[in-house]
């Protein structure tokens, strides 16, 4: 035990033989930090007596005067304890109180002779007594392993902390909004699922005792809100967690949360309208601007964003004529030579034009997509669940959003047609058989489903937490999540 906490159980000690109780069970309050400031000259020409609570931050006693500060969720204040008004219990400061301890202080309003707002502390008491320090102040949590794992700490020290996970439920706040007004229902699916489905991911895999059967984390809730859409529901949609078994890196972390939709009548070209409305809409209410300051980039969310279809933007953007795309033999051997030697391996295990189209895309093409941009029209191949382009039938009506060089949604016009589905199906387990981990699972409970008939559909999905990271401006998606996957720590 560190030398700190010996000195602080004696302080504690100290309170309980002295009779008073260092953990009560209730603050009392009558006015929360930043209402305090915003009614200070109200209260100082009143004399009103208020009482605050919140963590004492700051401790500095000079002789019969101490100053602190306390926090609350809703900002700092400096408290002034005078030798001459608390007469007996000001001695009790030194002998019982330490900074992180919560206090209960009540007092006047008045202003110092450096024209700081502050209370005169009439009385106080604790109401919670803590045994172990905060960090350094002026160097706060830099360590950026224990900012993650100790994200309470993180927290308390670092001001922009609170305030990205503060916009976060804005924007969260702001999809529900949106789409409440639109008329839209937000449901529950579950998060145990027997097959999963809805994305191409590797799972993570439990098993139940009373039914003996393994089950899995989803890797999404896409499979059953359609489900919805066949038992009559019209608009629906879930914002909740799902689960892959995959690496972690500043874009990905194995446990996240998704937005998905499911609207029926509707096609993808309404789907990229409401998905350009919901960032816009998000950075207007959670941050009051279209415009993020990413590093060196300043990105535009305001409508309309460029839409680009995905075998022009790998001619445009990546150097592909899209005449390399008739002939299998051919657009392989360029993409061996164009493909960085570390990703050449994957091409063994490609066996169509459109996954190599596809790889394409995500190797010369992604990362230099800065501003929103829309991506359409995605070859069959790597789109199972959608509807394939009258236009022309290698494609599907399919659309990812891209913004600095990362993916922020998937979304398309759902197929809806058995018969087409089950052969994309079969299609798929020949992927698995060739050595794809993430093919599309065979979903017969599904395919039952829309056998009874679903409508035209429109899905979106949208990565919350990536949302978050594009409109607060963070570069690692462990920024946005409070409480981040990370390697259990050793005893």
């Amino acid at each position: 035990m560190m030398q700190e906490e010996q000195d602080r159980l004696g302080r504690l000690e100290k309170l309980r033989q002295s009779g008073k109780d260092p953990y009560p069970t209730k603050g009392n309050r009558t006015l929360v930090v930043q209402d305090f400031l915003d009614q200070f000259e109200t209260l100082q020409s009143a004399s009103t007596v208020v009482t605050l609570v919140g963590r004492l931050r700051l401790l500095r006693p000079h002789g019969g005067l101490t100053f602190g500060q306390i926090q609350d969720e809703s900002g700092l204040l400096q408290i002034a304890f005078k030798k001459d008004h608390l007469a007996d219990t000001y001695e009790q400061i030194q002998d019982t109180i330490d900074i992180g301890d919560f206090l209960e202080v009540s007092g006047t309003a008045f202003t110092t002779k450096k024209g700081e707002r502050s209370v005169d502390v009439a009385a106080f008491r604790i109401l919670t007594k803590t045994l172990l320090p905060l960090p350094e102040k002026w160097h706060g949590v830099s360590d950026v392993e224990t900012r993650f794992r100790k994200r309470y700490l993180d927290l308390i020290m670092n001001e922009n902390v609170r305030k990205t996970m503060k916009t976060r439920s804005k924007i969260i706040s702001s999809i529900r909004s949106l789409l409440d007004r639109r008329g839209f229902l937000e449901v529950e699916t579950p998060t145990l699922q027997p097959v999963y489905g809805g994305g191409f991911a590797r799972p993570f895999v439990t098993h139940h005792n009373a039914l003996d059967a393994d089950f899995y984390l989803r890797i999404s809730d896409e499979m059953y809100l359609k489900r919805l859409l066949v038992g009559g529901f019209e608009k629906v949609y879930e914002i909740t967690k799902v689960f892959r078994n995959e690496g972690i890196d500043r874009d990905h972390n194995p446990e996240f949360t998704m937005f998905e939709a499911q609207i029926a009548y509707e096609n993808y070209a309404y789907g990229m309208d409401i998905f350009e409305e919901l960032f816009e809409h998000a950075a207007k209410q959670a941050t009051g601007s279209t415009t993020v300051q990413h590093g060196d980039f300043m990105v535009e969310l305001a409508r309309p964003w460029k839409r680009m279809k995905l075998i022009d933007a790998v001619e445009e953007v990546g150097g592909v004529p899209a005449a390399t795309w008739s002939d299998f033999d051919s657009a392989m051997s360029l993409m061996d030579k164009k493909l960085p030697k570390a990703k050449r391996g994957e091409l063994k295990r490609i066996t169509s034009t459109g996954e190599l189209l596809a790889l394409a895309f995500e190797e010369l093409v992604e990362e230099q997509l800065i501003q929103p941009t829309i991506i359409c029209d995605y070859p069959v191949e790597v789109s199972p669940l959608a509807k394939k382009c009258t236009s022309d039938p290698r494609f599907v009506e399919r659309f990812e959003a891209f913004a600095l060089g990362s993916e922020i949604g998937n979304n398309y016009s759902e197929l809806n047609d058995p018969v087409d589905l089950e052969k994309r199906f079969l299609e798929e387990k020949d992927r698995e058989e060739a050595g794809f981990d993430e093919a599309h699972q065979t979903d017969y409970g599904y395919l039952e489903a829309i056998k009874h008939g679903m409508p035209p559909a429109c899905g979106l999905g949208i990565g919350v937490d990536r949302m978050v990271m594009l409109l607060t401006g963070s570069a690692n998606i462990k920024e946005v999540i409070l409480f981040p996957t990370l390697r259990p720590e050793r005893e």
